[in-house]
């Protein structure tokens, strides 16, 4: 059988181009094993809903905590700041409040202008799961059981003995709080506050 000139001529390109191009790249299906799709960024999880802390559990919770003006009072989950603006404000103490969001943080800022403490209050952008809280005498939390367990080994780490922890509605699992209050909202919702003071224990 005599194959047809043309017919020999494509097949001949058709081998010159493997030669010299290599094989046509043919994307891998995404089941085969070890062939992962790129990933699209992941936001920071957070650790908690915002929601807002009425001012009288505010006023309580640096009560409880016995602020003065040489504590420097962290919030972790600060929202709109109120908590380290009150204690700026009504205390003289140094406030820093730590959000995942961009928005809160700005809030913060600007509650503390507006109340004429932005010398004495800091507002930073940042996961309280990294943030440095060593230089806290008094540290406050509005956020989960399990967020409060997450936080947990870093905060008896880096606190020095002595300092406080507040939290409002919920504890840290085994580590029995030093002393806890419940006192109504202006709702008339019964609210919990839990009070700790490191030791010096590093609690996983």
């Amino acid at each position: 059988m005599t194959i047809p000139r043309t017919v020999l001529v494509v097949c001949g390109l058709l081998l010159l181009s493997v030669l010299c191009f290599g094989p046509s790249p043919i994307a891998a299906p995404a089941h085969l094993p070890g062939w992962t799709l790129p990933q699209e960024p992941q936001e920071q999880e957070s650790l908690a809903p915002y929601v807002p802390t009425p001012q009288e559990v505010v006023d309580k919770m640096l009560e409880l905590a016995e602020v003065t003006s040489k504590d420097v009072v962290y919030d972790l989950g600060c929202g709109d700041g109120r908590i380290v603006v009150t204690a700026a404000k009504k205390y003289g103490a140094r406030g820093v409040g730590v959000d995942i969001d961009p928005d809160r943080v700005h809030e913060c800022e600007a509650n503390a202008k507006q109340a004429g403490v932005e010398k004495l209050v800091t507002c930073k952008l940042q996961d309280a799961r990294i943030v440095d809280v060593s230089p806290a005498t008094v540290v406050t939390l509005y956020l989960l059981s399990s967020s409060n367990l997450t936080l947990r080994p870093m905060l008896t780490k880096q606190l020095k003995p002595g300092a406080r922890i507040v939290s409002h509605a919920f504890s840290m699992g085994d580590w029995d709080p030093l002393k806890t209050e419940e006192i109504k909202d202006s709702s008339g919702y019964t609210r919990t506050l839990y009070l700790w003071k490191a030791d010096g224990k590093v609690r996983p």
